[in-house]
């Protein structure tokens, strides 16, 4: 275990009131009952109804939710979940898995998390290794799934079904079963759900997350309530959020980020629209038009690249607007950073220069978008700083599953671009000698289920978790991560390589990337593998004359091939001489979730890409 450098104290001017964070609540129980009281009649959550012609969005007040939480609350209770019993929920973003895991929490239970896109194997291990009595299934999909695993889960004993009803088999319930359970068990004891909240303690178990790991079987991370409630008070106390503001929610519940921004709305008292079908989100927010969203770098690229694409096909007048904005943009985003405001001639041109092109850009995202949240990976910081100057700041943060997500956030006040802010109030960092995060507080895990080594790696015996992330801390004390420890390599004439920035950096150069897999470790050069957009190279192809060929044609090109060429030769402008990539091959396909190469939150598993295409890294090298 390594030894911690003496303490660095990030140096503030932010008030806090930590009488705040000492009142949180007791539990997530208790929040969200607190909520319901204080305003039970303003709006909790929105959410889509598929009709014939297109979605009905619906309102939910806090006192909707309220009822029917309770019912499926008592509903688990009626089924035998006790404090603390896991209940685990497979399924995609949407209103239900909400209400799920709100029950559970009232109920006294605790959250086991799955993604719907697991394999069946990984979910026997999860369900069986966290001990889950209870599983909420999304649809048949996940249902069929968890019969074809059975065997393997005995402790399982009801599974409940959003889409759909019960069958003849006792093992399933629909989710009106358990709500008619709940509410039978409610007529015997109408003050059950509240007796089950007043007896839940801050150190109780909340909610399992099991990270997707690169290699071996998934490491589960066991959150108490103290965590979220700490998650919730201490982002209150930063006021980067408010009552009146309404999120846009299509991220993995599932994953820790997503899981956070669940909370913070029993906190703050704002509403949430929640829909995680990926392909609605430009078309849901323009009906919504929310004025904050939490997302992976990955979304913040594609769109940075698809706007600048769509302006140089234009071509003409309205490219030459669109860059004469963005350089105006990007002088005021500049001041913006240092405090100050613009005035004079640059105030006059931002003004117009936001009237023809920034604010038809915000159209796109809602029209009003205050800001986003950045987190899960590293954002390029010329992307976040050309949102900005669009007038939509990308406020990053920085955390871990076994943080509980948010342990550093960018303030929408006090920023720099290519940091992740300050920590929230209450969280403590050391830097390690060798430059490794180590972070103390609140939101750190309780430890990892059933795997004690794993704990003992993680947490040293002072309580400091040992992140794997290296970083630096500014001049005002903002935190700025410079890559993984793991993926750090020596090249074999001894020079370190940083990947993560490499590949962000191009990222923000070339609006046709997709993923940069930068490789070397114990090579005499750096080399890397790419993959475009598939929709924004289709567009490139449009305007090159290769309109209607396939991907994997277009990405042979030798067309293709010098364009690429061209942007990894700016982004070697930028590079130390070891660092530049000397070879390169481009993918016939993207890289994605379902073939394991990335995770459901968009990181690049970098180990299982490298052992995949290693044929096509060793050719880099022969001879």
């Amino acid at each position: 275990m390594l030894t911690a450098s003496p303490q660095i104290h990030a140096p503030s001017d932010e008030p806090v009131d930590h009488a705040v964070l000492e009142n949180r609540a007791q539990s997530v129980g208790h929040l969200f009952r607190d909520r319901v009281t204080a305003t039970p009649d303003r709006p909790a959550f929105l959410h889509a109804i598929v009709r014939e012609g297109g979605d009905e969005w619906v309102t939910e007040s806090w006192k909707d939710v309220d009822t029917v939480v309770r019912e499926i609350g008592a509903g688990l209770v009626a089924l035998g979940v006790d404090p603390e019993d896991r209940v685990a929920i497979a399924s995609s973003t949407r209103y239900e898995w909400a209400l799920a895991d709100l029950a559970i929490m009232v109920s006294g239970g605790a959250t086991t998390t799955i993604y719907p896109t697991t394999i069946a194997d990984d979910v026997a291990f999860i369900l069986a290794d966290s001990g889950t009595k209870v599983v909420f299934a999304e649809n048949a999909e996940q249902l069929d799934k968890l019969r074809s695993i059975r065997a393997q889960i005995p402790g399982v004993t009801r599974v409940v079904v959003f889409d759909g009803q019960s069958d003849d088999d006792a093992w399933t319930l629909s989710l009106d079963d358990v709500r008619t359970l709940g509410r039978e068990y409610l007529e015997g004891d109408p003050g059950g759900i509240d007796a089950r909240i007043d007896r839940i303690q801050p150190d109780q178990l909340a909610t399992i997350i099991y990270t997707s790991g690169t290699t071996g079987r998934p490491k589960g991370v066991r959150l108490r309530h103290s965590s979220w409630t700490y998650e919730a008070a201490g982002t209150e106390s930063i006021d980067i959020l408010h009552e009146d503001d309404l999120q846009y929610l299509w991220l993995p519940l599932a994953h820790v980020f997503g899981k956070v921004l669940l909370t913070l709305p029993l906190q703050i008292g704002f509403p949430t629209a929640i829909d995680g079908r990926i392909d609605k989100i430009v078309d849901n927010l323009a009906v919504v038009k929310p004025t904050f969203m939490g997302a992976a770098p990955r979304i913040f690229e594609k769109a940075y690249g698809r706007i600048s694409m769509m302006m140089a096909a234009e071509g003409g007048l309205k490219a030459k607007l669109f860059t004469w904005a963005s350089d105006v943009g990007r002088e005021v985003s500049i001041l913006r950073e240092q405090g100050k405001n613009p005035s004079g001639m640059l105030a006059r041109k931002y003004a117009i220069s936001d009237k023809i092109i920034g604010a038809k850009i915000r159209e796109r995202f809602g029209g009003n978008i205050r800001f986003f949240i950045s987190g899960s990976a590293a954002l390029n910081g010329d992307i976040a700083r050309w949102f900005d100057s669009m007038g939509m700041q990308i406020a990053e943060g920085y955390g871990l599953t076994e943080s509980s997500a948010a342990s550093f956030v960018a303030r929408t006040k006090a920023y720099r671009y290519g940091t992740v802010g300050w920590a929230l109030p209450g969280t403590e960092i050391h830097l390690a000698e060798d430059g490794e995060v180590l972070l103390r507080g609140p939101g750190i895990m309780e430890g990892y289920h059933n795997n004690p080594e794993a704990t003992a790696e993680a947490l040293d015996a002072d309580g400091w978790l040992h992140t794997g992330d290296i970083g630096e801390l500014d001049d005002r004390g903002f935190l700025r991560i410079t890559d993984r420890k793991k993926d750090l390599f020596k090249t074999s004439g001894g020079k370190y390589v940083a990947p993560s920035i490499i590949e962000s950096t191009f990222k923000g150069l070339c609006p046709y990337a997709s993923q940069l897999v930068v490789y070397g470790a114990d090579r005499n050069f750096v080399s890397a593998l790419i993959t475009l957009d598939p929709d924004a190279i289709a567009g490139w192809a449009a305007q090159n004359g290769m309109e209607g060929k396939s991907y994997q044609e277009i990405v042979a090109s030798d067309a293709v091939r010098e364009m690429v060429q061209g942007y990894v030769d700016q982004l070697n402008a930028g590079l130390n001489r070891w660092e530049t990539i000397k070879k390169f091959t481009i993918l016939e396909h993207d890289l994605t979730v379902e073939e394991g190469e990335l995770t459901p939150s968009l990181k690049l598993k970098r180990k299982v890409v490298a052992e995949k295409y290693k044929d096509l890294l060793d050719a880099h090298y022969a001879g």
